[in-house]
């Protein structure tokens, strides 16, 4: 399993597999290799690209350094396109969209740029969204209570409570507090959970945000505000998908949306 060293010293463990323009896969929340939806998306890829998929700090693999900070995180993916060849493209699942914007607004290589449902919140008004949720999530990580923050993170989701209590009964359910304060990291990242027009606005590189026209409206929504903040961007509806987006169906659009394209 190769690795490579960010800059502060921390350990990232990523496969590579496949032959083609380099593309680097980006979690979400929770998600590592192994346990989430980009190993099979990387078999599906791998025929038409060079595709990178990588634990994420401190998951999985990886190690982690504290204090987080969203520009290490950043420095981990620059690290990772510049091992797959120097540029790449990249695609990135729900909140590892926000990771993926603030890589390609800090100016790395990124040839073109794909998200799926960023879950960010389209509307301008009310409160801060998300700060709640913050909150109580610093307090049971700062306690040390990691089997809540997960429970916190799955109900906000909208995992009914039942489904929560019987995985809290599984095995797998220490896997999951393995990697619960990166719940933090991810929290961060989103930066309060709006749309980060001023940031997005700074970016040139060609990118789709895509939705499932079966995910919660506010999910579809927020990617066509985050399609319409970047300035080279446009938004496409998998039909009949949710926030669980199946991989042989996603593949064929990232193949067409990359596939076609000439990096600068």
């Amino acid at each position: 399993m190769p690795e490579l060293t960010s800059p502060d010293g921390t350990t990232i463990a990523y496969d590579l597999i496949g032959d083609g323009p380099p593309i680097v896969l980006v979690d979400g929340a929770m998600c590592f290799r192994g346990a989430g939806p980009m190993d099979a998306l990387a078999e599906l890829l791998a025929p038409h690209f060079t595709v990178v998929t990588y634990d994420r700090r401190g998951r999985g693999g990886s190690t982690d350094t504290t204090p987080y900070a969203t520009e290490r995180e950043v420095e981990d993916l620059r690290a990772l396109i510049d091992a797959a060849g120097g540029a790449a493209y990249v695609y990135a699942m729900s909140s590892g969209g926000a990771l993926a914007l603030a890589t390609a607004a800090a100016g790395a290589p990124i040839n073109g740029l794909a998200l799926y449902e960023p879950p960010y919140v389209a509307e301008s008004e009310g409160d801060e969204p998300g700060a709640d949720y913050t909150a109580r999530l610093g307090e049971l990580l700062d306690a040390g209570d990691r089997g809540g923050a997960i429970a916190l993170f799955m109900t906000r989701v909208g995992i009914p409570s039942e489904v929560i209590t019987g995985m809290q009964a599984s095995p797998g359910w220490a896997r999951f507090e393995a990697v619960a304060p990166t719940l933090a990291y991810d929290d961060r990242l989103l930066a309060g959970g709006r749309v980060p027009h001023d940031l997005a606005a700074t970016i040139t590189t060609r990118a789709v945000v895509l939705s499932g026209s079966a995910s919660p409206a506010t999910l579809q929504r927020a990617a066509e505000a985050a399609a319409a903040a970047l300035p080279n961007a446009q938004h496409r509806t998998l039909e009949g998908q949710t926030h669980d987006v199946a991989p042989d169906v996603l593949a064929p659009v990232l193949v067409d949306v990359f596939g076609s394209s000439v990096p600068a």
